[in-house]
Formats: structure tokens, sequence, C-alpha cells
């Protein structure tokens, strides 16, 4: 049964609506901003329409939508559940198609979790919803986990240089380099066309708990890892359906902080930032008002340099033992996304699964929240957002 979602909104959803002045960018000249010069058209339009679209609203996303569920109730997403609409927005991982352990071979877990998420991808954008990759890359020692909290103090230490150009596990990274490359090029819509994704390598790496964090390499490093990512996708593999995302967590409360990793502007189409403290319990109305001035930073980076901003990752994490924040989603959440007239293209909200939920279903007693949430004017599902493969006549 669906939650109650028949609430108008004051607002236009089959058509997108044209800014007076999009910045710098126009229709002709959307390549000039973009890493990818030789992007397909519909990379090219996705990035035209997600620009363009931050001025009046937001998509709202999940990860692992279409596999990840409360209580472990599949079918359709936990978001149709309450909404009865899908997500505008999908969230995808390499964790397990690059996996030591996938084999390539049909009776394999781990290459028939790269085969589900490839068909999801593809069942997403059918529906003209937006994809997005995140990367929990294991260390390159053992290839057992991603955070550091696992590794050896040798090993946290070596592990993110060894990939770079003439570290000992280079060539080990192109190889992971090359099973990416491979994913992106076999996703392919109706007609053949390459289906347009964005890709948020080394996320949160600001914090400490992951082996890219900022305690175990060097600003120069990170950037030489992330150019590198970026050159050997698009130039070596011929890559060219990705806009590339950087998504830090929410440590950054200048541009100059923001921008201390940045790869440059030939290697970003989208700023993002991961934030879930500044939203968690007790921070309240003063939390949600920091987490709009930190996007307000990233917004403001966007618009002068012609990128896209989006609030990469957020949630509130419901469990057996935790009740939900009243008006988290309707209040705090949207307060965050639109205060302060900020440009966010889109907000992703984490997975779904077992006893615990980041998004609530209809029996939620936060449900009726997310709705309001979701009914409110610049909040776009599915089936509001416009066509953003094609860019509007």
């Amino acid at each position: 049964m669906f939650f109650c979602f028949a609430c108008s909104k004051d607002k236009e959803t089959d058509a997108m609506p044209q800014p007076e002045n999009p910045a710098s960018l126009t229709k002709q000249n959307v390549t000039t901003y973009m890493v990818d010069k030789n992007a397909t058209v519909e990379t090219v339009a996705l990035f035209y329409n997600l620009k363009v679209m931050a001025k009046t609203s937001f998509a709202v996303g999940q990860q692992d939508a279409f596999d990840g569920f409360y209580k472990n109730t599949g079918d359709i997403s936990d978001i149709k559940k309450t909404t009865g609409n899908d997500p505008a927005l999908l969230g995808s991982d390499f964790m397990f198609i690059t996996d030591k352990n996938n084999t390539g071979q049909s009776d394999n877990w781990f290459f028939q979790q790269e085969e589900k998420i490839i068909n999801n991808v593809k069942q997403a954008y059918n529906n003209g919803m937006i994809n997005i990759f995140c990367w929990h890359l294991r260390e390159p020692y053992k290839e057992e986990s991603f955070y550091v909290s696992d590794m050896t103090a040798d090993a946290k230490a070596k592990a993110f240089k060894s990939i770079l150009p003439g570290g000992e596990n280079h060539e080990w990274y192109k190889k992971k380099l090359d099973k990416v490359a491979s994913v992106f090029s076999s996703l392919k819509g109706a007609n053949g066309e390459l289906i347009p994704v964005i890709f948020r390598p080394f996320h949160e790496y600001d914090g400490s708990w992951f082996w890219w964090g900022a305690e175990f390499c060097t600003a120069d490093e990170y950037k030489t890892a992330y150019r590198f990512t970026v050159d050997y996708l698009k130039n070596t593999k011929g890559v060219h359906n990705v806009l590339y995302a950087m998504s830090p967590d929410n440590s950054y409360d200048t541009k100059d902080k923001y921008l201390s990793r940045y790869p440059g502007d030939d290697y970003v189409d989208i700023l993002g930032m991961d934030n879930y403290g500044d939203l968690s319990t007790g921070k309240g109305q003063a939390g949600s008002d920091l987490a709009n001035k930190k996007l307000k930073i990233v917004s403001d980076l966007a618009i002068e340099k012609t990128k896209i901003a989006a609030m990469s990752e957020t949630g509130y994490q419901i469990t057996p033992s935790t009740t939900p924040i009243t008006g988290w989603f309707s209040n705090y959440v949207y307060n965050a996304l639109t205060a302060n007239d900020i440009e966010v293209a889109f907000v992703m909200f984490w997975v779904n699964g077992g006893d615990n939920y980041f998004v609530p279903v209809s029996s939620s007693s936060n449900a009726s929240d997310f709705v309001d949430f979701t009914n409110k004017p610049k909040a776009l599902l599915q089936n509001e957002l416009p066509d953003m493969y094609v860019i509007p006549n």
C-alpha cells in the first residue's frame, strides 16, 4: 500500500525551467566547462540540464534504491513504496564489481552483483533517472577492506601512495580502472547509446576512515591520483559517458579549505559534499543552518566555475533502537538544500537494509515527513524530471 502522496506542487513538472542567466553556460558552449570535451551528446545534455535544474529544483535520490530495502521487501524501491514514484537519482557502487573475488563467471556471487547493478542502471536510465557511482575500493595489499581500522599501520601509510604512477601497486590500480571502464562502456540504452553516469571516486577524502583519507596522503598525492583516474578513463580507455564528481565530507567551512585538494577545473564536473554529521541527533535547526552554510560554499563555487553543486550523500539512519527526528526531511534537510538561494542539483540518501532505514516506507512513523519533503516545490522525483538526456530547444 502506498502512503498518501496526492498533495500537489506549485511547480511545472513537464518542462525544464529556463533561467534568465545560467551563468556563462549556453547550449552551444557546454563542453567548454566539462571535463570531457568529447563526451557523448547525452552526457553533455546531462551536464547542461543538471546545471540549469539546480537554479529551480533538485533531484531526490537514494543509494541502491532498486536493491536495498527496509525489512528486505523488494520488487519496488522504498521511495516508491512511500510516495508512489521512484527516486530521480540512483546510487550504485563499484565495490563488488572490482572485488578480487569477481571471477566474471555466471555462478559467481560477485559477478551476479555486477550484473544486477548494470541492470539497475539500465532500468533507471530507461525510466529517465540519473545514475551515480561511488567506489568503496578495497586497499591494494590484502583487498579485504576499505576502512583503515582493518589495516596495519604499515598498510595505512603506504596504500594510497602505492597506487600512484611509479608505485608498487600502480599496475594493480590500472587493472581496477580497466574493470570500471569496461562497465561504463557496457552501459547502453535501447538505441545502443552509452548511458551517462556520474562517477565520484575517493569520496569523503577529508576524513580518516578510508585508506584514501587526508591522514594517509598529501594534497598533491590526492590530486595526482584523481587526475590519473580521470585521464586514464577518458584518454587511455576512451570512456566518454562520465561526469566526474568530487565529494568530501562536511569538514570544510571556507572556499579555500574546500579547494585544498581540488584536482582542478579540467578534472571535476560536479562539486559535492557528503554531510551526515550536521544533520544528526540533537543538531536541530542550528545543524541544518550549518549544513546550508557549507552547501552555500559549494554552490557559490559551482556558480563561479560553471560546475554543478550537489549534496552527494546524507541521511539519518533509523534502527530498532533509534527514533525519527521530527521534521528531519521536510524541515532540516529541505532548509539545508534551499536556504540562501543555493543551487544544488541533487541530494542522495544512503541505502536501506534489514531492520534499518534512511528513507522510510509507508508504514514508518516518519513516512508523512518524507512525503511532505518530496512534495516541496523544489524536490523532484522520477516522474517530475524533464528529459535529462536532451538539451531542450
